[in-house]
């Protein structure tokens, strides 16, 4: 079965292919005959009833610096597609959103990866909010106040904004770290969203550990390890990834979670453990298929599409 498929991500000509998600997605698609067809967020449009794309077919080669062909540019009604790959990394302001709604008026005919309904309304460090009992104490607000009694509770904090990624703004504050309001400050002047404040877990210098989940079912994790002096693990930021395996405690956190990932449509998601704590459910971009493909020869690419493609057959009641 051969599917037209479109990418909507940041431009593709810029990834890492050692590391890159999307780019091993896509890859994947080309092994099992899929057509490719790449377009950035911004070329996204709503158009006298049609959402159309402006990008171009593409061919990929794991070729650091030649790794893509393009075709030539064509502006496309995204009813076409068989599967849309929703793979723009954040920031989750407007924009994001705006895209999500789009999107939502071509999904399910054709096949939005993550569901952008679900993908609206689960952002990574909200969804963790459904499960109180899996996460370390949590604060979300935009009161000083709140901030300043939770730290009084907690002692060691870690405050983030709300709608980052990739272990942007993130901060380490230790009970008399004197930097509390200005931070504070700094936040309220940038956005008008709230912060998200949880308990430190001192257990993150031996790492943070993504778990890949393929519609709701855990195929492997890689633990990120933050380099000397960071309170940050993301690769993104100089984290080290390391090959390891799941724990019962893991397992048990994925399974609870599996029945919410599957009835949402979140096919791909990435979850971050640390020390037995559930931190985030990340559903918008997740990352690090490659590594673990590197560390224990796990195909989660394959995976992901055999599920994308069960999901198409049950859509129109054919079996697999």
């Amino acid at each position: 079965m051969s599917l037209y498929v479109a990418l909507q991500m940041d431009p593709i000509e810029h990834v890492s292919i050692s590391g890159d998600s999307t780019f091993r997605l896509g890859l994947e698609a080309e092994v099992r005959g899929h057509r490719l067809f790449q377009y950035t967020p911004d070329k996204l449009s709503y158009v006298e009833g049609k959402v159309l794309a402006k990008g171009r077919p593409v061919t990929l080669r794991r070729e650091q610096g030649n790794h893509v062909t393009f075709g030539d540019w064509a502006e496309v009604d995204l009813a076409e597609f068989d599967v849309i790959w929703l793979r723009q990394d954040p920031p989750f302001d407007m924009g994001y959103i705006t895209n999500t709604h789009l999107l939502d008026r071509v999904h399910p005919k054709s096949l939005v990866v993550n569901d952008p309904f679900w993908v609206r309304n689960c952002p990574e460090k909200l969804l963790v909010l459904d499960f109180p009992d899996l996460t370390p104490p949590t604060l979300i607000t935009r009161d000083i106040a709140q901030i300043r009694a939770f730290r009084e509770r907690h002692g060691d904090i870690i405050v983030k904004p709300l709608y980052g990624n990739g272990g942007a703004g993130i901060f380490h504050l230790h009970p008399k770290d004197p930097n509390l309001s200005s931070l504070v400050e700094t936040f309220s002047g940038i956005n008008r969203e709230p912060i998200i404040a949880q308990k430190y877990l001192p257990a993150v210098v031996k790492g943070d550990k993504r778990i890949i989940l393929v519609d709701g079912e855990p195929v492997g994790a890689i633990n990120r390890v933050p380099a000397a002096g960071e309170a940050r693990s993301n690769m993104h930021v100089g984290g080290r990834p390391e090959k390891i395996g799941l724990t019962d405690r893991e397992r048990e956190i994925c399974a609870i979670i599996a029945p919410v990932l599957r009835e949402k449509g979140l096919l791909f998601t990435g979850i971050d453990v640390i020390d037995g704590w559930l931190t985030e459910i990340n559903v918008t971009s997740p990352t690090g298929i490659q590594e673990l493909e590197r560390f224990d020869g796990t195909n989660a690419a394959a995976l992901i599409w055999d599920a994308v493609e069960r999901r198409l057959a049950e859509r129109d009641g054919k079996t697999v």
